[in-house]
C-alpha cells in the first residue's frame, strides 16, 4: 500500500475519491453514482460527481444541468452544483449531441485535468463515474490517483458478474481497496441475489441491492435522481444505507489501512 500511494497524486481539498466501476456497460453504474452522490450529501458531507466517462458523458443530463450549458455561456469547464453536489463532466462544454473521438492518450489526460485542473471547492467526497471495461481511464485512475476505494456495480445475472470479476481483479491487483458491491436492477427479469453470492465468492462486502424500479429511470431521464426527489422512498433510504457503509469504510481506510489487505481470488 505504501508503495503505491508513493507514485500517486492526492487532489487538493478533496478527502476521499471513490470510483464506480464495471467491467461491463448497461449496469447503470451512471444511475449509482448520481443517487449515491447525493445519498453522500443527504448525510451532511460536501460531495461532487465526476463524469469519467469522457466519450459518453451522461451525468450532466441525469443530475438536471443543461448538456453544453457551459460552451453555450462560453465558460471552461468548472464545477456546477446540482440537487447539492458539484458536477463536473466533458458534457457540459461540448454542444448537445457532440461526439468525442479521442484516442487512448487524450482520454487519459482529458481526466487528469477535470481532476487536477478543474477548481474544485473543499470536499468530503469525490464520486468518480467510470466508463465500463478495464480502459485506459481506469488504468490511469488507479494508478496515479490516490483513491479511496472503488464500488463495483453490477446486474444479478452470470453474464454481468462474470465480467464484475474481472473489474474487481484489476483492482486487487493494483492496489485499490474495494469497498464493497452493489446488485442493480434486481428483479425477477434479471435475477435476484446474483451479487450477494458473487460479494461471497469474492470476500468483497456486500453494499446492497437496488431493484429495478420505473421510479428510478424516471429520476434519471428527468434529471432529478430518486434519491433527490424522495429520500423516503424504498430505494433512496437503500442508497442512504450503502452511503453510510461507505463513509464509515472510507474512515477506517483513513485511520486503518494496514486493515485491507490483498485478498486469494479463486
Amino acid at each position: 500500500m505504501n508503495n503505491r500511494q508513493d507514485n500517486q497524486r492526492s487532489v487538493p481539498g478533496i478527502a476521499h475519491l471513490i470510483a464506480v466501476a464495471s467491467n461491463k456497460g448497461g449496469v447503470g453504474k451512471s444511475t449509482i453514482s448520481t443517487n449515491l452522490s447525493i445519498a453522500l450529501h443527504k448525510i451532511e458531507n460536501k460531495v461532487g460527481i465526476l463524469d469519467a466517462d469522457i466519450t459518453g458523458p451522461n451525468i450532466p443530463r441525469m443530475m438536471g444541468i443543461t448538456p453544453g450549458s457551459l460552451a453555450s455561456e462560453g465558460e471552461e469547464l468548472r464545477p456546477v452544483e446540482a440537487h447539492g453536489v458539484q458536477a463536473v463532466s466533458l458534457g457540459l462544454v461540448l454542444p448537445p449531441d457532440t461526439p468525442v473521438v479521442w484516442r487512448g492518450p487524450m482520454i487519459a489526460s482529458g481526466l487528469k485535468q477535470m481532476l487536477f485542473d478543474v477548481k474544485w471547492s473543499e470536499l468530503d467526497y469525490l464520486v468518480i463515474d467510470l466508463p465500463p471495461g478495464t480502459s485506459d481511464v481506469s488504468m490511469t485512475l488507479a494508478q496515479d490517483v490516490m483513491l479511496s476505494g472503488v464500488v463495483i456495480a453490477t446486474t444479478p445475472q452470470e453474464v454481468s458478474l462474470e465480467d464484475a470479476r474481472k473489474a474487481v481483479a484489476m483492482f486487487d491487483k493494483l492496489g485499490v481497496p474495494i469497498l464493497g458491491l452493489i446488485e442493480n436492477m434486481s428483479s425477477e427479469i434479471f435475477g435476484i441475489g446474483g451479487g450477494k453470492n458473487a460479494a461471497d465468492e469474492l470476500g468483497l462486502d456486500y453494499l446492497g441491492s437496488i431493484p429495478l424500479d420505473k421510479d428510478i429511470r424516471v429520476g434519471s431521464d428527468t434529471g432529478i435522481p430518486i434519491v433527490a426527489k424522495n429520500s423516503d422512498h424504498t430505494v433512496s433510504r437503500t442508497y442512504i444505507e450503502i452511503a453510510q457503509a461507505i463513509h464509515e469504510k472510507c474512515l477506517m481506510i483513513k485511520n486503518e489501512t494496514s486493515s485491507f489487505v490483498k485478498r486469494e481470488l479463486t
